[in-house]
């Protein structure tokens, strides 16, 4: 029986393409999985570090372009402030020359007024006059 197991188990190493022949064989061949393993960790590691790397630059560029915008908001905004205090200057004159123009208005309605009248006056004084 255990020359039986020996010879099954031999088949199945020779199936699995491991042949071991020793305990050290098996350290070994352990060994090499996992220098593959490590390898495989370090490589992913790199990637890793590349990554942060491109997400750190992303980041400091994408900073530095809010930081640009919130400036150039700031003189938006400056801008836009000053064009309001000129807005409002310009309709405080229009508002006054309005203003301005009403009492005109009404001083030629009332000189019109007074000239129809005087008018009046001097055709009444004329008629008068020719009469005498």
């Amino acid at each position: 029986l255990q020359k039986e197991l020996l010879k099954y188990k031999q088949e199945a190493r020779n199936l699995q393409g491991i042949k071991i022949t020793s305990p050290q064989d098996a350290l070994q061949q352990r060994l090499i999985q996992q220098d593959a393993s490590v390898l495989q960790l370090k490589q992913e590691l790199l990637r890793a570090s590349m990554d942060k790397e491109e997400l750190h630059n992303q980041n400091v560029d994408l900073q530095r372009k809010v930081e640009e915008r919130n400036r150039l908001l700031a003189e938006y905004k400056k801008e836009l402030c000053q064009k309001d205090r000129h807005l409002q200057q310009h309709q405080t004159k229009l508002d006054e020359m309005l203003r301005q123009l009403s009492e005109a208005s009404y001083q030629q309605v009332d000189l019109e007024r007074e000239l129809e009248h005087k008018e009046a006056l001097l055709a009444h004084c004329m008629k008068r006059e020719a009469e005498e």
